[in-house]
């Protein structure tokens, strides 16, 4: 970006400047210079909007207008463009996002802007336990993915106006009903786009917040151990040795690269051995085949038998038992074979088990309504049997004699 004399430039300009280049440091690195740059023109827009009294302490984000929510935001961007900067003191630095950040808050909370749960956790923020916390962080992920997911909604719907507005202005004049509010529409648009885009923020700077405070209590820490142990000197210089190894390794990474990819695994005990042995080498070629063992005679057992006489020849002395037919790696890779040629077909099985024809089928295969009548006509008839028992033989019948009173 070229020097500009920001004294010359409007306060909506420098506004949009700095929010470019915060844009830029929050998707990608961006040299220092550039963020000192946009922290400049965050400065110049806070001395603006003070002169110009934009805000008052007695408003709401109702009496606030339109065209100056955006101006709510230069705090929050001021502070997370101020934790970028490297080239200083780091406690320092950390203090300035920090207290950045809550002037944020503050002024958000005047304008009713911060979530009521967030304010809670404000008032309680020591004695908060895990599962608190972790709740806390859970409701202010999901308002923040609710934000992003309403301004990309807003984005689109903005899209689609200024394609249609295009294709009505080549097309033939129509007039319609819904231009004279046009302007209304767009204005309650961005609105809603800003106050989105304020939320979105107020979750991110809680979270920066957080991770802002821990870092000082590290630095902080490890500031305190090193003036107790008097050796600043040597830290320093055993950090640095560190640095340079570690970029060092970091540069040489994608030299070895090519040595960390694992070879091709050796499959054949026999080759394996011969290997480890130096009697071959792994780049060499080998098939991993058995060769059945030949007793013949030494003339006949070196070649390939030619004619039936040498082949039988070959074979006299031959040993008592069965000979192998296959090695034991030959044998493991048929058993992977058939494993996988298992697998595949079960898997099918499952396939088809789940497809409609096969539901279908068994739909079809389900008894008919006609055995269902029959078997219900056939129990309504002993119930109607048992009804007629009970009307011939009441309770307690032919018992009379025994009771007390009969």
């Amino acid at each position: 970006m070229g020097e500009l004399n920001m004294d010359e430039l409007s306060l909506p300009r420098i506004f949009e400047q700095a929010r470019k280049i915060h844009q830029a440091a929050s998707d990608s690195s961006v040299d220092q210079d550039t963020v000192k740059k946009g922290c400049e023109l965050l400065r110049k827009c806070e001395e603006m909007i003070g002169k110009l009294g934009l805000f008052s302490l007695n408003e709401t984000k109702d009496d606030i207008s339109t065209a100056n929510l955006k101006y709510i935001l230069v705090p929050y961007y001021l502070g997370e463009l101020t934790e970028k900067n490297s080239e200083e003191d780091r406690i320092e630095i950390l203090n300035v996002s920090q207290a950045k950040l809550k002037e944020f808050f503050s002024f958000c909370e005047a304008m009713e802007l911060v979530p009521k749960e967030e304010l809670e956790s404000l008032v309680q923020a020591t004695g908060k336990t895990f599962a608190d916390r972790r709740a806390q962080k859970i409701a202010r992920f999901k308002r923040q993915k609710a934000a992003e997911s309403k301004l990309l909604e807003i984005r689109e719907r903005k899209e689609r106006r200024g394609r249609s507005t295009r294709a009505s202005a080549l097309s033939t004049p129509v007039v319609s009903e819904e231009e004279d509010f046009d302007d209304d529409d767009d204005g309650e648009e961005e609105r809603e786009a800003w106050l989105t885009t304020i939320s979105l923020a107020l979750c991110k700077a809680f979270d920066l917040q957080e991770m802002l405070k821990k870092e000082e209590e590290m630095l902080l820490a490890v500031r305190e151990r090193q003036s107790k142990e008097g050796n600043n000197e040597l830290a320093q210089s055993i950090l640095d040795e560190r640095a340079e190894k570690a970029e060092a390794w970091h540069r040489d990474a994608a030299t070895r690269s090519r040595f960390t990819k694992p070879a091709t695994p050796i499959t054949c005990a026999t080759f394996a051995q011969d290997v480890i042995e130096g009697r071959a080498a792994v780049s060499q070629a080998h098939e991993h085949k058995h060769q059945p063992m030949l007793f013949g005679p030494a003339s006949l057992v070196a070649k390939n038998p030619t004619s039936e006489r040498e082949r039988i020849a070959a074979k006299v002395f031959q040993p008592h038992y069965r000979l192998p037919t296959m090695s034991i790696e030959e044998a493991g890779l048929k058993e992977m074979e058939i494993m996988n040629k298992w697998q595949e077909d079960t898997k099918k099985i499952i396939e088809e088990a789940n497809t409609s024809w096969h539901t279908d089928n068994k739909l079809l295969q389900r008894p008919s309504e006609d055995d269902d009548d029959e078997d219900d006509d056939a129990a309504q008839d002993k119930a109607r049997a048992w009804d007629d028992w009970k009307d011939d033989n009441p309770r307690g019948a032919g018992n009379k004699k025994l009771t007390p009173c009969g």
